[in-house]
């Protein structure tokens, strides 16, 4: 005796496939708006590390990190030289450097929040840190002079929503500079972007002076 099988009709087919398209479509919207959520929280890194820097400076008269003046918390507070230079690059080579001591000087006045030198992290895996101008990295963080804040491991993208939304768009002029990154923070091998380039892989780190 002969069975009849049956199948699925092309108008079935075509409905699932509308539906698995449907189902894509979101995860792909998803995930943007997941990145673009972390933009926002990276741009409001910068502005919070910003006013707290400036609440320090206007409630004791000096820079966190080369404070000369945190006998105020204990004697055994480790302290800045006081030359208003912030000694040390924006990821510190020791705990004992001025830029590591910058987050243990703001965290101690309460404008950041926990304790400790530990260098912050930011959406994407990598760091906030401070340094003043481009420190031992020669000119590779853009050209800065005075004291800077960057933030590393940026996707390609998210480092140009941030410079566009930021500053100029350009990552080797303004107040905002990129540079593409090949290795971790503390072994920076960096080359001062021309332009950026979205493809996708690109690593950046983003500095914006104070």
């Amino acid at each position: 005796m002969k069975t009849k099988q049956s199948g699925f009709t092309l108008v079935e087919i075509a409905i699932v496939l509308v539906i698995i398209g449907l189902l894509l479509g979101g995860i792909l919207k998803g995930q943007e708006m997941i990145i673009q959520a972390k933009v926002k929280n990276s741009i409001t890194d910068f502005s919070g590390v910003s006013a707290a820097y400036f609440g320090y400076q206007d409630r004791y008269r000096a820079i966190p990190g080369d404070d000369i003046g945190t006998d105020r918390w204990g004697a055994a507070v480790p302290k800045g030289n006081g030359d208003r230079n912030l000694a040390g690059l924006y990821a510190p080579a020791a705990v004992t450097d001025e830029s590591a001591l910058w987050w243990d000087h703001l965290r101690r006045s309460g404008f950041v929040t926990g304790s400790g030198v530990a260098n912050p992290l930011n959406s994407f895996a990598g760091i906030l840190g401070v340094e003043t101008g481009d420190g031992a990295a020669g000119t590779a963080l853009g050209g800065f002079t005075n004291l800077i804040l960057c933030s590393s491991n940026l996707p390609d993208k998210v480092a140009i929503a941030l410079d566009v939304q930021m500053d100029d768009g350009n990552p080797g002029s303004g107040a905002v500079r990129g540079v593409l990154v090949a290795g971790t923070p503390a072994t920076i091998s960096a080359t001062a972007a021309v332009s950026y380039a979205e493809t996708g892989t690109n690593t950046y780190t983003l500095c914006r002076q104070f």
